[in-house]
C-alpha cells in the first residue's frame, strides 16, 4: 500500500477508516482539521512525514480489519448515515456521558486533596457536557429531520433556516469548540495518565475519557467531512 504525502487527513479516514486510530496516536487531527495534508499536519506536529507514510502505509498491509464494517459509514448516503450517527455515536454519547460525569464527581471526591487537578478536570469535563448535549438535540430535533427531509424531496425544500448551510454552519463551529476542549482534557490529564495512586475508579474513568476522544473525534469526522459537503452538494442539486 502507498499513501500520498499530501492526501487531506479527512479524505484519508474516508478512505481507510481503520487509520483513524493510527492518526489518533500520533495526535494528527483528522476532524476539525480534515482538510489539511499529512504533509502540513506531521510539519506542525514536529512528526517525521517520511516515517509516519510509511507505517501508516505497513498499518494498512498488516493490521486485520474487517473491512465491510469499517467502511460501511463511507459508502451510505445522507439519510442513512443520518440514522447511523443517531444510533452509534448519539446513543454512545447520551449513555456515556452521564456514566463519566458520575466517575469524575467520584474521583475528585476521593482524590482530589492530594490531586487538585482534577477540579481543572471536572470543569473542563462539565464544559464539554454543556456543549455537547444541547448540540445533539440541535442535530436530533432540527437538522437531521431537514436532511432526510431533503433526501427525498425532488426540488429543495423551503426551510425557516433557508439554506442548510446555515445550521451546518453553526454545527462546525460547535465541533471546533468541542474540539478545543476534547485537546484540553487531554492536556489536563496528561494524555489521559492515571497516577500510581490512582484507584479502579479513577483508572474506569480516564479510560471512558479517552474511548470519549477517540469516538467524538471520529463522529465530528462523519459529519464535518462526509455528512455535511454530501447534503452541500445535495442541495445545489435540487435548487
Amino acid at each position: 500500500m502507498t499513501i500520498d504525502p499530501m492526501i487531506a487527513l479527512g479524505v484519508l479516514v474516508n478512505s481507510h477508516p481503520e487509520l483513524a486510530r493510527e492518526l489518533e496516536r500520533r495526535g494528527l487531527d483528522y476532524c476539525c482539521g480534515g482538510k489539511q495534508t499529512l504533509t502540513d499536519a506531521c510539519t506542525s506536529k514536529g512528526i517525521d512525514l517520511t516515517l509516519t507514510v510509511s507505517e501508516l502505509a505497513a498499518a494498512l498491509t498488516e493490521e486485520v480489519v474487517t473491512k465491510e464494517v469499517a467502511t460501511e459509514w463511507s459508502t451510505m448516503e445522507a439519510a442513512e448515515l443520518v440514522g447511523h450517527l443517531e444510533s452509534t455515536h448519539h446513543r454512545y454519547l447520551w449513555e456515556e456521558l452521564p456514566r463519566l460525569s458520575a466517575l469524575v464527581t467520584k474521583i475528585v471526591s476521593a482524590h482530589g486533596e492530594r490531586h487538585p487537578e482534577l477540579s481543572a478536570i471536572a470543569a473542563c469535563y462539565e464544559e464539554l457536557c454543556a456543549d455537547m448535549q444541547p448540540h445533539l438535540l440541535k442535530e436530533e430535533q432540527i437538522l437531521f429531520p431537514m436532511i432526510r427531509e431533503l433526501a427525498v424531496a425532488q426540488s429543495a425544500p423551503s426551510f425557516h433556516c433557508g439554506t442548510l448551510q446555515n445550521p451546518i454552519s453553526m454545527m462546525l463551529r460547535e465541533h471546533d469548540a468541542v474540539g478545543k476542549l476534547l485537546a484540553q482534557l487531554r492536556q489536563l490529564t496528561d494524555g489521559f495518565q492515571v497516577p500510581t495512586d490512582g484507584c479502579p475508579s479513577y483508572k474506569a474513568c480516564f479510560a471512558g475519557l479517552a474511548e470519549l476522544e477517540e469516538d467524538t473525534h471520529l463522529h465530528i469526522h462523519k459529519e464535518n467531512n462526509l455528512l455535511f459537503p454530501m447534503v452541500v452538494r445535495m442541495e445545489a442539486l435540487k435548487v
